[in-house]
């Protein structure tokens, strides 16, 4: 009932907003999501660009090869990126002081966030369709972030700023303009992936309706939203806990949709002052939170031939949501295989339950790999044990694969299937960013 009664005034918020906007673009068809962005146009310094300039044949005249060269080839003017974008916040805060409160009050994991996606741009700069797709769902993402196109000319502004502070005397403006082509780039496909979502929630409220201990670091929680969340078995979505306002972290959902609107997470505690920690020890049964529009392409859509699961730690979350779904719509004759990698049998903190999920399934084969089981090669780390485990197991060339955990046991076992034989197009995982 209280969930109900709290949702209902937001939900009409959020339809007349999303009245206003449609309304707007009804009014306005030929806009562009730039029209809101100062000089973001073509023919203002430097040139506007958007995706499809980027494109052969497009007629745009924003060479994103040669650009990709020029930034690549003056790196050493502007890196280290860490101090680079310490000088860009620091100038965007001292002239617009109000965008301060967007931002959380550390600043050290938005600075790595960004610190990643400039080492993003830079190198798929010549691969537009593949950058568009990326940034469009960041863009989509930014959105509970209050994020407005107004915002992105203030970046801008402060990231020149930044780039002739570290230039210094070998500064160019052909540099400069490079640079500014490719935020611009990164900001039109940002919009337009915002713009496109504007039907959706930019977040969405729950309740925590359930909060389990496996182990002192690990907690089990379900909530459940007001309104329904739409994401995939092995997606993820990002979390805000009331203790840390504009402070998102990702974790993926560990269960299939349900009817009843509620979701689990998987949290492990991985530092102090954080959200783990806050997620882990300060939360409790009608608690509140906020998520994320969900995100991630794990699992593939090709249904055609039997998986692969392996996963790490909490990267168990997803696979168990697959798990899930395939109990309940699993193509006639696919055979699954759940491989799960722990430091010793005990921090299998799911296992009873996935064990219950998969009893009598003849087509699932559960395996677990305990770093302290006989077999694991002396001084070998967790994720090159589970990947020889996978490895002596069996042939693997004609399986999709899905890999989840921390970035060392996911590049371990990518690497292992990949000498095996088994071609990368079908090794799936999503990016492993820092959850704190």
């Amino acid at each position: 009932m209280e969930i109900s009664s709290t949702t209902t005034e937001y939900d009409r918020l959020i339809a007349r907003h999303h009245a206003m906007r449609l309304r707007r673009q009804i009014l306005t068809p030929a806009s562009s999501p730039l029209d809101s962005f100062p000089d973001a146009r073509p023919g203002s310094r430097p040139g506007g660009v958007g995706p499809g300039a980027l494109d052969a044949g497009a007629g745009g005249d924003f060479d994103a090869a040669a650009d990709q060269r020029l930034i690549m080839g003056a790196l050493g003017l502007v890196a280290p990126f860490a101090d680079l974008i310490d000088h860009l916040y620091a100038c965007m805060f001292r002239r617009r002081p109000y965008l301060r409160a967007l931002f959380p009050d550390s600043m050290e994991f938005q600075q790595a966030h960004l610190e990643r996606m400039f080492d993003y741009l830079v190198e798929n700069l010549h691969r537009p369709a593949q950058l568009s797709a990326t940034l469009a769902q960041l863009g989509r993402d930014h959105r509970k972030l209050g994020v407005r196109p107004v915002h992105y000319r203030a970046f801008e502004e402060a990231l020149c700023e930044a780039i002739r502070h570290r230039a210094g005397s070998r500064w160019s403006a052909g540099l400069e303009d490079a640079w500014v082509r490719m935020l611009r780039f990164a900001v039109e496909a940002m919009v337009a992936g915002a713009e496109s979502a504007l039907t959706e929630p930019p977040y969405w409220h729950a309740v925590v309706v359930g909060h389990e201990r496996r182990r002192p670091d690990i907690a089990v929680l379900r909530v459940r939203t007001g309104e329904p969340y739409p994401y995939r078995a092995g997606q993820y979505g990002t979390v805000e806990h009331p203790r840390l306002p504009h402070t998102w972290r990702q974790y993926s959902m560990g269960c299939a949709p349900r009817a009843d609107n509620e979701l689990e997470f998987h949290v492990r505690r991985t530092g102090p002052g954080g959200v783990s920690e806050a997620l882990v020890e300060h939360t409790a049964v009608g608690d509140r939170l906020r998520l994320g529009p969900p995100r991630g392409t794990l699992m593939p859509d090709d249904d055609s031939r039997d998986l692969l699961l392996v996963a790490g730690g909490t990267g168990l979350a997803p696979m168990k949501a697959i798990v899930e779904q395939l109990v309940e719509h699993r193509p006639r004759g696919r055979r699954v295989h759940l491989f799960v990698g722990a430091r010793a049998r005990a921090d299998l903190y799911d296992w009873p339950s996935l064990a219950e999920l998969g009893g009598r399934k003849p087509w699932l084969e559960l395996v677990p790999v305990a770093d302290d089981a006989a077999g694991g090669r002396p001084g070998a780390g967790p994720g090159r044990r589970l990947a020889e485990a996978v490895g002596r197991a069996g042939d693997w060339s004609e399986h999709l694969v899905c890999v989840s955990g921390p970035a060392g046991l996911v590049t371990e076992v990518r690497t292992r299937l990949a000498a095996d034989g088994l071609p990368a197009s079908r090794i799936h995982h999503d990016p492993v960013l820092g959850r704190v």
